[in-house]
C-alpha cells in the first residue's frame, strides 16, 4: 500500500514539474542548484537528472531564456530566466490549474 501512494505522488509531482519550474522562474531567476533547492523545500522532491533534461526542453520550446554568471563558488552558472513565451505559458498554466482545482473540488463535495 505504502509504494502505491508513493508512486502516486511521484506521477503528480512528475506531472506539475514544468508548471512548478516555470513558476519559479516567473518570480526570479535561478540557477538549476537553487532550482533544486527551492523544489524540495516545497516537498518536490528532484534530482539533477530530472531537472536538467527540463529546463533543455522548456529552453528549447521557446520559454526560457539565460545568462551566465561567473561564480566566486565555483564554474560560471547558468542562470534561467522566463521568456515572454514562458510568461505566457505560465499565465495558460495558472488558469489551467486553477479550473483543475475548482473542478477536483466540486467532484469532492458530490
Amino acid at each position: 500500500m505504502e509504494n502505491t501512494i508513493e508512486n502516486i505522488r511521484a506521477q503528480m509531482r512528475k506531472g506539475l514539474l514544468d508548471y512548478c519550474i516555470l513558476s519559479i522562474l516567473g518570480k526570479h531567476e535561478a540557477y538549476a542548484s537553487s532550482l533544486i533547492e527551492e523544489l524540495k523545500a516545497a516537498g518536490m522532491i528532484v534530482v539533477e537528472g530530472t531537472l536538467y533534461p527540463l529546463l533543455i526542453r522548456q529552453k528549447n520550446q521557446g520559454l526560457l531564456d539565460y545568462r551566465w554568471e561567473e561564480s566566486t563558488q565555483g564554474p560560471p552558472r547558468k542562470y534561467y530566466v522566463l521568456s515572454d513565451k514562458g510568461r505566457e505559458q505560465l499565465a495558460q498554466m495558472d488558469a489551467a490549474w486553477q479550473e483543475i482545482i475548482e473542478s477536483v473540488n466540486t467532484l469532492k463535495r458530490v
